[in-house]
């Protein structure tokens, strides 16, 4: 590695392991969103210059490359206009205290501090899927397939307990319990606040299958649910990995004439799962209890103005008195080992 690559991911190294655990007391749910953050960059940037990871440096860092990751994430991955400012948030965060560590990268920071947040409308419109949409998606993956399986699993699970991306790839295998009458799954939110959700069952016999599969054993309870083989070891999930086989099984639905959104992201998940509860005679305080949001005007600003097809059935059932819908269930030489790189720089 050349010496200002060197410098570049020290600075990322010491930023993750050592400013925001031990100076500034980042929570393990924030330094792991931020160390999400500078991969994707990471991972954005090396595609972009058509160079290895190994290459990248503070050289790489304008306003045309980065204002270029945050469109592509809301182009691409689907953030919304609050994550690409928690993402921008993070960027400028890094690159702070990279200045006041070395005062020749000043520069940097200030450049990238002139891109401005963008513009968060007050009572957003949620974008959820149907329950068509679902049923399309989860007809996609092969069921005689171990990944898919796994795959399958995933998306069923996090429909289901409506979970945020980063709780269903933090689940352990003590968090699930599937051999009670009532199966449920305990998920651990931001703040390290505990909730535990119930599953239906045909969840839980999807996660039998998944268990027989991935751990036949079951020794150690304290091992992480999902996860993927790398050089031979199980190493955790990334949000991106999930992305992934999710646009896979849209693409698979729209070669094979369904009509199905090209992309659903990970959030979507959560959302509709919320609302259909919701639409189907939940009441509010229970929809945010379920979703693990610390006050319930969270969940009022953005589902109780929500659903429009809500009021014009109510409208509808006062004048006609047609019955309520019924619930439906449903210092090496990296050049050819990025990962190498990343763990011996905190970025895993």
């Amino acid at each position: 590695m050349k010496k200002e690559s060197i410098i570049f991911f020290r600075l990322i190294r010491d930023y993750l392991d050592v400013f925001l655990i031990n100076q500034k007391g980042a929570s393990e749910h924030t330094v792991k969103s931020y160390k999400q953050t500078l991969n994707q960059l990471l991972d954005y940037l090396a595609k972009l210059f058509s160079i290895k990871l190994s290459e990248l440096s503070f050289a790489n860092i304008s306003v045309k490359s980065i204002e270029g990751f945050l469109d592509n994430g809301e182009k691409i991955l689907g953030w919304s206009a609050n994550t690409r400012n928690q993402k921008l948030a993070a960027v400028k965060s890094f690159l702070n205290y990279s200045a006041n560590h070395d005062t020749t990268l000043t520069a940097y920071y200030l450049e990238i501090g002139t891109i401005p947040l963008k513009h968060v409308q007050k009572g957003p419109n949620i974008d959820f899927f149907s329950e068509e949409e679902l049923g399309i998606l989860l007809n996609q993956p092969d069921q005689t397939d171990k990944k898919d399986i796994r795959n399958m699993t995933m998306m069923v699970l996090m429909y289901d307990t409506g979970c945020r991306i980063q709780e269903l790839l933090d689940l352990r295998i003590k968090d699930i319990n599937i051999d009670e009458k009532c199966p449920c799954a305990t998920v651990t939110g931001k703040g390290k606040k505990t909730r535990i959700v119930p599953l239906m069952e045909k969840t839980a016999e999807h996660l039998k299958n998944y268990m027989s599969l991935y751990h036949p054993d079951n020794q150690n309870d304290d091992e992480l649910l999902f996860y993927t083989i790398h050089n031979g070891e199980k190493t955790p999930m990334s949000q991106d990995n999930v992305q992934k086989f999710i646009d896979k099984y849209c693409q698979m639905a729209i070669n094979k004439g369904f009509k199905i959104r090209s992309h659903i992201y990970c959030h979507i998940f959560r959302h509709s799962r919320a609302m259909h509860l919701y639409r189907n005679g939940m009441a509010l305080p229970l929809v945010s209890e379920w979703l693990g949001h610390a006050q319930i005007n969270t969940t009022r600003e953005f589902y109780a103005n929500a659903d429009v097809e809500m009021k014009r059935k109510a409208i509808n059932e006062a004048t006609s008195k047609i019955n309520p819908v019924k619930c439906k269930d449903y210092d090496f030489d990296f050049d050819n080992d990025d990962e190498l790189l990343r763990r011996l720089y905190g970025l895993v």
